[in-house]
């Protein structure tokens, strides 16, 4: 059988004749390897990874370093909806209204700051999360993406009803 090596010259990283291996080698510069801090640096300026390895089944979980625009406006616009919706059950509680949820109702009438501290973390964790997760599916049926478009719209449409339920318990003129 022939060789596919048609130069002569060996391809392998350490020669037959026991040259050093290429990518230590005086003319290409220092090992890349070994400059983990400059690594770190550029990897954060320039990431490589924009999307998941194509064969899955090779490899364990890896996320993209690279993540879509949209989903960065995606993930605001739930955290100013979610601050906006703390602002307003506070209000509504004032009111005279009763929060539902058993979670946040053993924390709101306790500390209304609790509340909102609480509340901004689990949810800036968890859209965190699913920013991190978004090319991957939930339960293998829907993306995660999907998942956080449907998550504005819940919101969307609790201040749409919480809006609802604040005209009916304060009358606010010109509205």
């Amino acid at each position: 059988m022939k060789s596919s090596n048609r130069g002569g010259a060996s391809k392998d990283w350490v020669s037959p004749n026991g040259e050093a291996d290429r990518r230590s080698s005086a003319e290409h510069g220092p090992e890349r390897r070994r400059r983990v801090w400059w690594s770190v640096v550029y990897g954060n300026f320039k990431p490589r990874r924009r999307a998941p390895q194509r064969r899955v089944d090779d490899a364990g979980f890896q996320a993209p370093d690279w993540h879509s625009a949209h989903l960065l406006a995606v993930a605001i616009g739930i955290l100013l909806l979610s601050a906006a919706d703390a602002f307003m059950t506070v209000t509504l509680l004032a009111g005279g209204a009763v929060e539902v949820n058993p979670v946040m109702a053993a924390v709101v009438y306790k500390s209304t700051g609790l509340f909102a501290i609480l509340k901004m973390t689990m949810t800036g964790v968890g859209v965190t999360l699913m920013v991190f997760l978004a090319r991957y599916r939930f339960m293998r049926l829907i993306r995660v993406e999907a998942v956080i478009y449907g998550l504005f719209a819940v919101y969307a449409a609790l201040l749409g009803y919480e809006y609802w339920m604040l005209q009916e318990l304060i009358i606010i003129p010109g509205l």
